[in-house]
């Protein structure tokens, strides 16, 4: 097989584990979206009762109520025991409390879709990273399976060189012989 034969083959392969990634949803637009405009006026007024303006005007109400029915500044509408306060505070309790919840099962509604957005992303972010370590002992078998072709390359290599070695001994071997040995006249140098 030519190497770039198996280059493609490794390229297509590494294509193959190629993946895509699904978009990841805003929440927090989508609940905005579904909202309507008697469940925005239910959690801006969730949100002005839960806040200390609220309190210190509902309190400056009360001792004003209280002040001016028990000095007898102006005529009483409501005296001691101050019954008609108690009715209206009451119904204004009563009022809140049935917004404040409205609003409070929209917050548990908007926690419930949350807590699934976060098992979604758990959920795909699991994948990923399966896909990633797949990918990843897919490069290993990629890098494994070069390492061997390179190895088998060097003890080629080395084989080649090895079996050169031996052909220029060879080669080299003959022409030693003739010149030592003794049937070949000398060159005219005697030595005694």
């Amino acid at each position: 097989m030519s190497i770039g034969r198996e280059i493609e083959d490794i390229a297509r392969d590494l294509i193959r584990h190629q993946h895509d990634h699904p978009p990841v949803r805003d929440l927090n637009r989508e609940v905005d979206r579904r909202l309507t405009l008697a469940d925005r006026i239910a959690d801006d007024f969730a949100r002005l009762v839960g806040s200390w303006f609220f309190i210190a005007v509902q309190l400056g109400i009360m001792v004003l109520w209280v002040g001016l029915n028990a000095l007898n500044v102006i005529r009483p509408w409501d005296r001691y025991p101050f019954m008609f306060l108690n009715f209206v505070l009451g119904l204004e309790i009563a009022v809140w409390i049935s917004i404040v919840l409205m609003s409070l099962n929209r917050q548990a509604d908007r926690d419930r879709l949350r807590a699934q957005h976060d098992y979604e992303l758990n959920v795909k972010a699991e994948e990923e990273l399966k896909a990633l370590m797949n990918h990843l002992m897919h490069q290993d078998e990629i890098l494994l399976q070069i390492v061997n072709r390179l190895d088998r390359g060097d003890r080629e290599q080395k084989r080649l060189a090895r079996r050169i070695e031996q052909l220029v001994e060879l080669a080299e071997e003959p022409s030693q012989q003739r010149l030592g040995s003794p049937d070949r006249p000398s060159l005219g140098i005697h030595t005694p």
